[in-house]
């Protein structure tokens, strides 16, 4: 189930896309793209693939994800029975990380938008009191000239940028070698060795110590550390970094569910099927049954 790379192309003197799509089911495979998409869905619900995460979606979900993360949408059954009376609309804006300019967002104005854009390598649902108000904004674009809506974007992802109302949907960046946890930029060299560490070794079993040792610092520290900075434990975030992989060999390789767990780094079946379901709140051969069903 490899996911097919859409080619977005722009419209005559714009700089960036935006559409307002209704249907009667949204119909776009698994897929994924260079650009950033902000989606907001306005009308259906359903279950929603985001790289190695699934999960419900719901009316007025709004989200940023970055490049080159495979999704893709899929309404419930009753949308696709041709009686009309279910619709599905939703509202998108694709835009390259070079729209504004080749160096736009290095300007010292634009640190946070920055920020913002590397934290969508995540995925990000957006939540809060800005949420209605892109929500609004996203609506009121339909009306507005080019230069209107290039100036609306801008004014989304600033306000986006400084709320602190996103939520990451990935415990790791879905392209596992270039993997970094969101971080104070003072403190990305140390996360990056950090996790970089964990990508390289979490099919065996990985010690505090071993990382600790390497950062000069002790158990404790490091605990305290890696949990201030990633709002997890080392432990559990070890163990959702090796549910992430599990996840992509079932839904892109033809291996039984015993070698996946071996392979993402368990030592026995029951623990990977208890985290399993913890972290994704099903069973791995049911995660497996809904996205062959879904990509149908």
């Amino acid at each position: 189930m490899i996911p097919q790379l859409h080619k977005l192309p722009l419209i005559h003197d714009t700089s960036f896309l935006y559409n307002k799509w209704c249907c009667d089911y949204f119909d776009k495979p698994w897929h994924f793209h260079e650009e950033y998409e902000l989606v907001m869905i306005d009308k259906s619900k359903g279950t929603k693939f985001i790289g190695d995460k699934v999960s419900d979606f719901e009316e007025g979900e709004l989200m940023l994800i970055g490049p080159r993360i495979p999704h893709f949408f899929r309404n419930n059954v009753d949308y696709y029975k041709k009686n009309g009376e279910l619709e599905a609309s939703s509202i998108l804006i694709h835009f390259t990380e070079s729209f504004l300019g080749k160096h736009f967002f290095d300007l010292p104005e634009m640190k946070t938008v920055q920020q913002l854009l590397e934290n969508s390598r995540f995925a990000l649902e957006i939540h809060g009191n800005i949420k209605q108000y892109l929500i609004d904004k996203l609506h009121g674009m339909y009306s507005e000239s080019s230069p209107q809506r290039l100036v609306s974007l801008l004014d989304m992802l600033i306000k986006v940028s400084e709320s602190n109302e996103t939520i990451p949907v990935l415990s790791s960046k879905f392209e596992e070698s270039s993997n970094q946890d969101i971080c104070n930029v003072r403190d990305s060299s140390r996360i990056h060795i950090i996790t970089e560490y964990i990508m390289k070794n979490f099919n065996r079993e990985i010690y505090v110590q071993e990382i600790a040792g390497m950062l000069h610092m002790s158990n404790a520290s490091f605990s305290r550390y890696f949990k201030h900075h990633t709002r997890k434990t080392f432990s559990d975030y070890v163990t959702e970094v090796r549910i992430s992989h599990a996840c992509k060999l079932l839904m892109l390789e033809d291996q039984n569910i015993s070698q996946i767990s071996f392979d993402s780094g368990f030592e026995n079946i029951s623990n990977f099927y208890k985290h399993f379901r913890r972290i994704t709140g099903i069973i791995p051969k049911e995660y497996r049954r809904r996205f062959l069903k879904a990509r149908a």
